[in-house]
């Protein structure tokens, strides 16, 4: 199962990666949408994927009697799922911000669009 895991993930980080390289910003925000979810996948794989055994250590043992799945990784990625949502809600609205301001999507054309009223930036270093 860690092997489909595996290649689910790999997929994911060649798709985030490809997304990111774009020149369109929803893209590219796809793409970290993409990333945070193949990062997320790889902490959940490493913790051990097993479903036969409960993580219940039995009160005649001190540690768990067979391999059991890893309870940390799972309450990592809650907490990386919330920051990750938020990361992603305010990097969409600053892009629409942008936008708005720029008129363009365009990563190259942002950098030499201005908003409409401000001077060009001073040419010439």
């Amino acid at each position: 199962m860690e092997a489909t895991f595996s290649i689910l993930i790999g997929l994911f980080f060649a798709v985030s990666v490809y997304l990111v390289m774009s020149r369109q910003i929803v893209r590219i925000l796809l793409g970290i949408g993409i990333l945070g979810n193949a990062v997320n996948l790889l902490i959940f794989t490493s913790g051990r994927l097993t479903r036969e055994v409960p993580p219940v250590i039995p009160p005649e043992a001190v540690t768990p009697l067979e391999a059991t799945a890893n309870p940390l990784p799972q309450a990592l990625i809650l907490t990386a799922i919330v920051i990750s949502f938020s990361f992603f809600a305010f990097l969409l609205v600053l892009a629409f911000r942008a936008y708005q301001e720029l008129g363009t999507d365009d990563a190259n054309e942002m950098r030499v669009a201005e908003p409409v009223g401000d001077a060009a930036p001073p040419q010439g270093y």
